[in-house]
């Protein structure tokens, strides 16, 4: 059965020509596929099969292929990452399936790395390069949240612009355990490395940016 409906692919197919370059999708699963694992492998195959080649999928063992993961920061799965097509690597990744209203931020992600360009603001751009030292952002989010994808599609933003940064959607529910280390009670939930802070809700750009090297500074208070 295929995930994207018929009265759908048309308007995928049409985006996905409009690509300004070649992605790949890095696909992470095991041997004994997962119920989401094999959804989420099928999901993004079915996304290259209506590219007309601009999409390419390539499928990894979290085991087998454990050093290419490792080297990746994959450490589960299901996980895709999202590539140049010459391999670049942004530190953009789904961990999660996305299906729902993250189904968008998937093909924003691909219209963006197919573009080389985070589309960020001038000022915004500015600010990222205050960042000291490397640092992650987990994004969690649910399918059913209308508000995740402009939080997801964000920390993809500054991943996008800054080699220091690396950017995840989390979906909660596949995921729970790193929801309760979290304490998300609620999405989007943006956590910073591993800082207490959090950002709660979908942060305008330059708002989100201000936090994310603040506390990146180690500053106690924004």
């Amino acid at each position: 059965m295929a995930f994207i409906k018929d009265k759908d692919a048309k308007v995928v197919r049409e985006r996905l020509a409009k690509l300004s370059g070649p992605v790949t999708l890095a696909i992470f699963t095991q041997e004994f596929e997962c119920e989401y694992c094999r959804q989420t492998r099928k999901l993004a195959e079915e996304v290259a099969g209506l590219s007309e080649g601009k999409v390419t999928t390539e499928v990894y063992d979290l085991v087998k292929d454990k050093a290419k993961a490792d080297r990746m920061g994959i450490d589960k799965i299901p996980a895709l990452a999202v590539l140049g097509g010459k391999g670049e690597d942004y530190g953009i990744r789904f961990f999660g399936i996305p299906a729902g209203y993250e189904f968008a931020s998937l093909l924003e992600s691909l219209e963006m790395v197919a573009k080389g360009d985070s589309g960020l603001a001038p000022a915004t751009r500015e600010k990222l390069k205050a960042l000291p030292s490397p640092v992650s952002l987990q994004v969690f989010v649910t399918p059913t949240c209308p508000y995740c994808p402009r939080a997801v599609l964000t920390a993809f933003r500054f991943a996008m612009e800054s080699e220091k940064v690396r950017a995840s959607m989390v979906e909660a529910s596949e995921f729970p355990h790193l929801a309760n280390k979290y304490q998300v009670s609620g999405v989007p939930r943006t956590v910073i490395g591993d800082s207490p802070q959090a950002m709660i809700g979908a942060y305008p750009e330059a708002a989100a940016a201000d936090m994310l090297v603040a506390v990146a500074q180690g500053m106690k208070e924004i």
